[in-house]
């Protein structure tokens, strides 16, 4: 794809999968229908800790249709198409990530029960129930206590269901994952606020590209 020549491609890759583990969190919370292929992107890359290209820790940008799709309707200027309940999840997660960030300990804590997911999924589907409860009890100790706990808002029978509540998890520990990795790529929230244009245009660029939707 000869999409990489422009400033914000390699940001936008993780920018996308940050906003597409956003917006299946409120997909699953709220009991709405979600591509499965999409989850496993959104999981598969936490434990990818060693691609070659940015590209590669999402499989390719074809598996983030939800997340540009998402990125290009929250950051567009039209108020209709903006999600509040996203929004908040985005916002709380990069907060999330400047204070893990700052931890030695967390970080240390963090790439250590990564490498420990990654050592069972030689065995183990990450959609495995768990695979899941693993993957959800790394955000539950290392990455919560660290910020401020985020209230995911939902129907409270689907949020009642374990399985949900590990899903909704791993999505968050995806979600900052992908925080990590746009920071890591130059991303900052002042090109939210004065490159917006320009990081929509990217995005849109590259969702014209992608061959298969979810």
């Amino acid at each position: 794809m000869s999409t990489n020549n422009n400033r914000f491609y390699e940001s936008n890759i993780a920018l996308a999968g940050l906003c597409q583990a956003a917006a299946l969190v409120k997909k699953i919370a709220r009991g709405s229908e979600f591509d499965n292929q999409t989850l496993m992107t959104s999981l598969n890359s936490i434990t990818i800790t060693n691609s070659e290209n940015t590209e590669q820790v999402f499989g390719d940008t074809n598996q983030l249709t939800l997340g540009y799709q998402t990125l290009i309707a929250q950051l567009s200027g039209q108020s209709t198409n903006k999600d509040v309940e996203i929004t908040r999840y985005i916002a709380n997660l990069l907060s999330i990530e400047r204070k893990l960030s700052t931890s030695k300990k967390s970080m240390a804590a963090l790439g250590e029960r990564i490498s420990n997911v990654q050592r069972q999924q030689l065995h183990l589907d990450l959609t495995n129930n768990q695979e899941l409860s693993n993957l959800a009890s790394i955000y539950t100790d290392v990455v919560s206590p660290v910020a401020r706990k985020i209230q995911v808002a939902g129907d409270p029978e689907m949020l009642k269901l374990p399985d949900n509540q590990h899903r909704v998890r791993a999505l968050l520990l995806a979600g900052v994952r992908a925080a990590v990795l746009w920071r890591q790529l130059g991303g900052k929230r002042r090109h939210i606020l004065f490159s917006r244009q320009q990081i929509i245009d990217s995005a849109e660029h590259t969702l014209k590209n992608i061959s298969t939707p979810n």
